[in-house]
């Protein structure tokens, strides 16, 4: 199974809109750089600007809309910059999920994604509430077996304080759903869009020892075909490629005349 020729045809479109919209509003940066200018030319300076900013936006927010639009046609419920994450973290949960980081952080557990969700769980509701909390996902999806999927996508390289900070975070997002209503069925998991060194493996040192990397962590082609089945990240590359090929000429052309 893989994205369908209309699905392929949605994204193209989405990322093409996209693009226009930027090329229609963009500026380049106004203060003046006259050395790199004379050392590079002012297109390409422009066009560095523009690529920068592209990169940005991809980052943001369009791998979250392709990502929906692949689950659209799977999922009961699919949404990118999901905000009705609500719930408490309880007073019992705040102590569980400190023990289970500053566990993993000496080494004296193994992630286990599965055993941490079940603990985090079974104190969701105990203890001290607290106030209300309200988070934003990448990517939520309620499968047709339930299971709800909360995906956090980050760039290609975050540093261990970021990967701290991001397993946290999935047992957070436990802790409050866990608040709201039980028995669930709830997987929080860590994507990376692409990987930076293919065609070699991803390097993973940066998350060993803190998330369990079969079940909590998707790369590149495994994360794309997560979402929906096989041959999926080759369909989506090829989608991206379709796009660049239409969008090149009024690239260049706005280059030229900036």
């Amino acid at each position: 199974m893989s994205i369908s020729l209309k699905q392929q045809q949605i994204i193209k479109s989405y990322l093409t809109e996209k693009i226009r919209n930027k090329l229609n509003n963009y500026n380049p940066e106004t203060h003046s750089m006259p050395f790199h200018y004379r050392l590079l030319g002012k297109n390409r300076m422009a066009l560095f600007s523009f690529i920068h900013s592209v990169n940005t936006m991809l980052g943001t927010s369009i791998f979250e809309k392709v990502g929906e639009l692949i689950l659209s046609n799977r999922a009961q419920e699919v949404k990118s910059q999901y905000k009705d994450l609500v719930g408490y973290i309880s007073e019992k949960a705040v102590i569980c999920i400190d023990t289970i980081m500053r566990d993993l952080k000496s080494t004296r557990r193994t992630p286990c994604k599965f055993k941490e969700t079940k603990e985090v769980i079974a104190v969701a509701k105990q203890g001290n509430l607290g106030d209300k909390i309200k988070k934003r996902v990448d990517i939520y999806a309620k499968m047709d077996d339930d299971t709800e999927y909360y995906f956090e996508l980050k760039s290609a390289k975050p540093n261990i304080n970021e990967f701290t900070g991001i397993k946290k975070q999935l047992l957070d997002w436990v802790a409050i759903r866990g608040s709201i209503s039980q028995p669930i069925k709830i997987k929080t998991i860590l994507a990376i869009p692409y990987n930076p060194y293919e065609p070699e493996p991803y390097q993973r040192w940066t998350l060993q020892g803190l998330f369990d990397l079969e079940n909590e962590v998707l790369v590149g082609k495994e994360f794309w075909d997560f979402l929906g089945g096989s041959n999926t990240y080759e369909d989506l590359l090829n989608v991206f490629e379709n796009a660049g090929l239409e969008l090149y000429d009024e690239i260049d052309e706005k280059m030229k005349n900036l």
